[in-house]
């Protein structure tokens, strides 16, 4: 069996190419991405393909079985819902037979909030993938924990103060290396095909993520709920959040947006996916921390 990775130079594609190996020997494993050479997964064979380009994905995805297409990033300018189509037609012509998709947690449409266009990509390409002809499986990922991690941190080496627009709601977060846990058999296994699932174990309110984090990193931080708008201003400070442009920053909000209306305090299928239950978020924290030395 041979299974691709699209996109897979990002966060999740690098830790997942390293589960493949893991389970079933490099020779198994495909890494695609527009740029292979940032591919730093030993011994996997990888080859280019661009989302932008139905010709370089099918070529791509020629002799393969599986393949795994993280979702594109949210990029003003970029129209995500004919890049992932491009990915679904180039699988079809390739003659791959299961097509797994990294999608997003929550049911709702967010009409009401900046996440809106985001949700609405989502949910066209989880419909284009269910429409395919492929044997299908679309995969939810809660919010990768490392990343709202690192925010904790860097508040706390600020004011001690954490704020964004979440409020009291719950999300289901959940480390990269678990999601990809959960994603590799999902790729390798047939048990979960033809179900949407979402990749989370518990949720957790802002409040309880900054309290683990407290006592796993040994931080002295409280969390200060804002308006969205305050926190678009806050995120457009961010110089690496700016550079992307106030799309991006009205995404990011709008998915605080979500957490505060419930819309991503989701059930858990994580041990459905994985085959056994998600670590405890207090545990994915320690790993982490054992991560960075």
């Amino acid at each position: 069996m041979k299974i691709a990775v699209t996109a897979a130079s990002g966060r999740l594609g690098r830790v997942l190419l390293a589960k493949l190996v893991r389970d079933l020997g490099a020779g198994s494993v495909i890494g695609v991405a527009r740029d292979p050479g940032k591919l730093d997964v030993a011994s996997v064979e990888k080859r280019a393909g661009d989302y932008q380009s139905l010709e370089s994905m099918a070529e791509a995805l020629a002799g393969v079985d599986v393949v795994v297409m993280i979702s594109a990033p949210v990029t003003p300018g970029t129209d995500r819902v004919a890049m992932h189509r491009n990915v679904i037609e180039a699988a079809r012509r390739a003659g791959v037979r299961k097509l797994v998709f990294t999608s997003v947690i929550g049911d709702g449409d967010a009409q009401d909030t900046m996440f809106a266009g985001t949700r609405a990509v989502n949910q066209q390409t989880e419909s284009d993938v269910q429409a395919s002809g492929l044997d299908w499986i679309v995969a939810r990922n809660g919010f990768y924990l490392e990343l709202d991690l690192g925010h904790i941190v860097l508040a706390d080496q600020r004011d001690g103060i954490y704020r964004n627009n979440a409020g009291d709601g719950r999300c289901g977060y959940i480390s990269i290396d678990e999601i990809a846990e959960a994603t590799a058999r999902l790729a390798i296994s047939d048990d979960c095909n033809g179900e949407v699932l979402n990749i989370i174990g518990e949720t957790v309110s802002q409040a309880e993520l900054i309290e683990l984090a407290n006592a796993v990193f040994g931080l002295k931080v409280r969390y200060e709920p804002m308006s969205a708008e305050d926190n678009v201003a806050r995120f457009m400070q961010d110089e690496r959040i700016a550079a992307r442009g106030e799309e991006v920053a009205r995404m990011l909000t709008g998915a605080f947006q979500c957490i505060a209306s419930g819309d991503l305090d989701v059930r858990p299928d994580f041990e459905r996916a994985a085959g056994r239950p998600a670590k405890p978020i207090r545990q994915q924290m320690e790993e982490h921390r054992e991560a960075l030395g």
